[in-house]
């Protein structure tokens, strides 16, 4: 049998839920994403909390709470404990992900779920890893080999390919593959019949997306009109993922076109989110890559976008037409809920969505066709206390402190008392023995010890006579002097919250003033809040930016990369099913859509051998240089060695084995010859699907579906009438490929 592989979702099968499924490899159980939603709902973790301490390793695949908003939660409470493995982007922007919900959720209700501490706690230990870098999982998983590989949709957003005895797992969930003005393409479809696929459904349904450059027209076109009749135009937004191509769409648009209409990015962390875009430039699209190196100028050195992490700065612009980028996307809290509450009775503004918002939010409810006229709001705010409440406050805490002062003293005194007693054994020292002691200990004793004067002291219970207090001197040393314990000189908790902010020191202080500011303000404060009723006069546009793959091209992939086994997640029930069908019969015959809490087998059923070459069978191979990789062509015969380990021999029949046809090692894309044989001078151009090439000769890809496992097979056929020009262009195809 071929690598053991179960996979069990947690959350996120049939529904547009968060993302948590439990991949086990030969018993080495990978948590794949650990998200939750903006309700922060504990009931969505349930299936989670039943397995978070058999957890081994937990690989993120974005940056954005629906793939690792749980993981403060999950280790605070749910008991996970495994190490968590990411990209450094990914570890950076989903840190400031988390802390921009908690300062958002913070500042309109008692949030308590989890803490900046427990934010940092997860985040800190998190393994970095880049793009195709190998990591070799050591004890329980010896083994085992996962890596990140580009996923295209977010900064730093990684497919995960789990690999073990040659087979392997690929986690591909929110790819994109087209290339955007941020980032590549994904690299899913260099991968080529892996043994299983875990990838989403969510996009299935969605087909025929516009050009992007069709589509950044109309986003321009939507946006001038509004701004031109003096309209203000709000733009909810993720804290740190996909805004940054938005921020680097206007950004470009506003210079080439030299527009003065203001643009601002409203986050608690905004400051911070493009200052890390700045150093992210190798995990960018070749494209800045490219300008940074001839240039060397940052695309991320805004020149019309205008920072800010405080709605009172926003109250202070002029007023007029304008742009605002602020989360959350969702309007359920932060800094675009109270714009939107701000806005939406003016006729002349406009509420541009980005992408598809989750499920029961208030945005998801104005994404509805059609859109209601008013909706019910919940206004919070945060304010300090004043007055009675305030005294009433200061009373409460001072009891509290000095109960608990009390039960410091109290516990102090019974620690000494215990070291006191286990001083003392049964040869205590005796003051006369054939005097009793005096009860009264402050007076001067008479005899041996007459002038000794024990003032304040009292035996302990269990002392035989009374003895002045000693404690031995315990410590342990070494040659560089006494052992400390770096515990005694940590600061109290109280202390660390006035004098410090309590995040990853690796920020380097990059963290927003007003930001930090709110996480040290421990002034007393309560949340008020309000109903009121919206009235939507506004418009609300929807536009797709989510940076997805839509339904027909994520068919076309998944056939290109035919995988043995299919499972499909994330996803509306009807768009799972739609997927499922499709695959079924055009990608593999073993296609899985599992319920929550289901745990499917889908180990291959592909036997692996570990064979060894023989010295006598090397001794006459030829390898050719392939990449990174040495290739040949073997004949030879399966044998076992003395040590009983099997072996690839040389053929024990004396007359040599009759030549074997030519194999032609690699892949060609179409679009990449294309570019090939312009290059060399040849005449070509594309037409439905097929390379013309000069004036007869043509070049088209077909699939194989009688192929093993349902898959297809890509083959190149070559037509056209035998002519110099055809044995021309039929060189051309072969120089791409290697040949044994």
């Amino acid at each position: 049998m071929g690598t053991s592989v179960q996979v069990k979702p947690l959350c996120g099968v049939y529904n547009e839920n968060p993302l948590s499924y439990l991949v086990s490899v030969d018993g080495f159980n990978f948590l794949m994403d650990c998200g939750w939603n903006d309700h922060f709902d504990t009931a969505l973790l349930e299936p989670l909390s039943r397995v978070a301490s058999t957890v081994d390793a937990v690989l993120l695949s974005h940056p954005d709470t629906l793939h690792l908003g749980a993981l403060p939660y999950a280790i605070r409470h749910l008991g996970l404990s495994a190490p968590v493995f990411a990209t450094e982007p990914v570890y950076r922007l989903g840190l400031l992900t988390m802390y921009d919900h908690y300062l958002s959720q913070k500042q309109v209700s008692d949030f308590d779920i989890f803490t900046l501490d427990d934010i940092d706690n997860a985040f800190q230990n998190i393994t970095r890893l880049t793009y195709s870098q190998n990591y070799y999982i050591s004890g329980k998983g010896e083994g085992i080999v996962i890596a990140p590989h580009a996923a295209g949709h977010h900064l730093g957003g990684a497919i995960w390919k789990i690999t073990k005895d040659g087979e392997d797992v690929i986690y591909a969930v929110d790819f994109n593959h087209r290339k955007e003005r941020l980032l590549n393409g994904t690299v899913l479809e260099s991968f080529v019949r892996p043994a299983v696929l875990i990838t989403d459904a969510y996009n299935a349904l969605l087909s025929n997306q516009p050009q992007r450059r069709k589509r950044d027209q109309q986003f321009f076109d939507t946006i001038l009109r509004t701004l031109r009749v003096g309209g203000k135009i709000l733009i909810p937004i993720d804290s740190a993922g996909r805004v940054l191509e938005l921020v680097l769409l206007l950004e470009q648009l506003w210079t080439q076109l030299n527009l003065s209409y203001p643009i601002f990015f409203l986050t608690y962390v905004s400051s911070s989110t493009i200052d890390y875009a700045k150093s992210f430039i190798e995990w960018m699209s070749d494209s800045i890559a490219k300008s940074f190196e001839d240039t060397r100028e940052n695309a991320f050195l805004l020149k019309n976008v205008t920072l800010l992490v405080n709605k009172s700065d926003l109250d202070k612009a002029p007023d007029g037409p304008k742009i605002v980028l602020a989360s959350m996307g969702s309007l359920e809290v932060g800094f675009s809920h109270d714009i939107f509450v701000d806005w939406a009775a003016d006729a002349k503004n406009l509420v541009l969505f980005t992408e598809r918002a989750q499920f029961a939010t208030l945005a998801r409810m104005l994404q509805s066709d059609p859109p209601p006229k008013a909706v019910k709001v919940t206004m919070s705010k945060r304010i300090p206390l004043a007055g009675e409440e305030l005294a009433t406050y200061e009373e409460e805490q001072e009891r509290k402190q000095r109960e608990e002062a009390l039960k410091a003293i109290l516990v102090k005194e019974e620690e000494k008392e215990l070291v006191v007693a286990d001083d003392v054994d049964g040869d205590a020292m005796v003051i006369d023995a054939k005097t009793k002691p005096s009860s009264n200990v402050s007076s001067p004793q008479h005899g041996a010890f007459r002038d000794v004067l024990c003032d304040g002291f009292v035996p302990a219970p269990s002392a035989a006579g009374p003895m002045f207090p000693f404690y031995a001197n315990s410590a342990e040393w070494d040659d560089y002097g006494e052992i400390i314990d770096p515990d005694d000189y940590m600061m109290k908790d109280e202390e660390l919250d006035r004098t410090s902010v309590p995040f990853d020191g690796e920020l380097n202080g990059k963290l927003d003033d007003v930001a930090a500011n709110l996480m040290l303000d421990t002034a007393p404060s309560k949340v008020v809040s309000t109903e009121q009723t919206v009235f939507v006069k506004c418009s609300l546009v929807s536009m797709d930016f989510e940076g997805r793959s839509d339904g027909n091209s994520i068919k076309k992939i998944l056939s290109h990369v035919s995988p043995l086994k299919l499972v499909l997640v994330h996803g509306s029930a009807e768009a799972t099913e739609h997927l499922k069908q499709h695959c079924l019969k055009n990608v593999c015959p073993h296609v899985y859509a599992p319920q929550i809490d289901e745990s499917i087998d889908v180990t291959s059923d592909l036997c692996a051998y570990k064979v060894q070459l023989s010295e006598k069978l090397m001794t006459n191979v030829l390898f050719k240089k392939l990449g990174d990789y040495e290739i040949a062509w073997i004949d030879a015969e399966v044998g076992k060695m003395e040590n009983g380990t099997l072996s690839l021999l040389p053929l024990s029949t004396p007359p040599p084995p009759p030549p074997h046809k030519t194999v032609l090692v690699g892949d060609v894309r179409m679009a990449d010859f294309k570019q090939y044989l312009a290059g060399k001078g040849v005449q070509v151009e594309f037409v439905n699907g097929v390379l013309h090439c000069g004036d007869h000769i043509t070049l088209r890809k077909v699939g194989d579906s009688g192929h093993k496992g349902g898959g297809r097979i890509q083959q190149i056929v070559l037509e056209g009438p035998l002519s110099e020009e055809y044995y021309q262009i039929r060189e051309h195809l072969y120089s791409q490929f290697y040949s044994l």
